[in-house]
């Protein structure tokens, strides 16, 4: 097997950091505390809060966009990462919830701000010079699932756009008739 692109393991020197782990390990343990702290950074946004969704609505495509995160970490390096189906599905809910592309990038950069941070409270744990790594595939991969979401945002818009234009076009066969 190949080097995994998550080299970053544990410091296992510390005694009160257990067994070794890799980054991917500690945010796979840490997966609820990442969205909670998510779901706080979010909530300080007057503009993300403008739509009003409960709990499940807010957060139910975190936990699978952060596995898509931790499997990407797990693969040998220089495999091909695959597109995030999650972020896709992800995209259209939010599309039809009425979200703004800004709103989806914002959402985004918190989700890496979020996991950055769950990452620096355990830096004391890390080796610094294998988390580099880590922290780049980490952004590659939330970038990667925003460009899918964007992806869908723009499909979508384009489904409105077509669907007004047959609207307006049956219309005006309607009046001249």
């Amino acid at each position: 097997m190949g080097d995994s692109i998550n080299a970053a393991r544990v410091n296992s020197e510390n005694t009160s950091a257990g067994p070794t782990e890799t980054v991917a390990d500690i945010l796979e343990r840490q997966l609820d505390v990442v969205i909670k702290e998510w779901l706080a950074r979010v909530e300080k946004e007057p503009d993300l809060t403008a739509i009003p969704l409960n709990y499940q609505e807010r957060t139910g495509h975190l936990p699978q966009l952060l596995h898509d995160v931790i499997r990407r970490l797990r693969m040998d390096e220089g495999s091909k990462a695959p597109i995030s189906e999650a972020a896709a599905h992800h995209g259209d809910l939010r599309s039809r919830q009425g979200y703004t592309v800004a709103m989806a990038v914002e959402e985004s950069r918190l989700l890496q701000v979020s996991i950055f941070s769950t990452l620096h409270r355990s830096e004391s744990h890390l080796d610094f010079n294998a988390i580099l790594p880590a922290v780049v595939t980490i952004a590659d991969e939330v970038d990667a699932q925003l460009k899918q979401q964007m992806l869908r945002f723009m499909a979508a818009d384009e489904a409105k756009v077509a669907k007004a234009a047959k609207a307006a076009k049956a219309a005006k066969a309607a009046k001249a008739a």
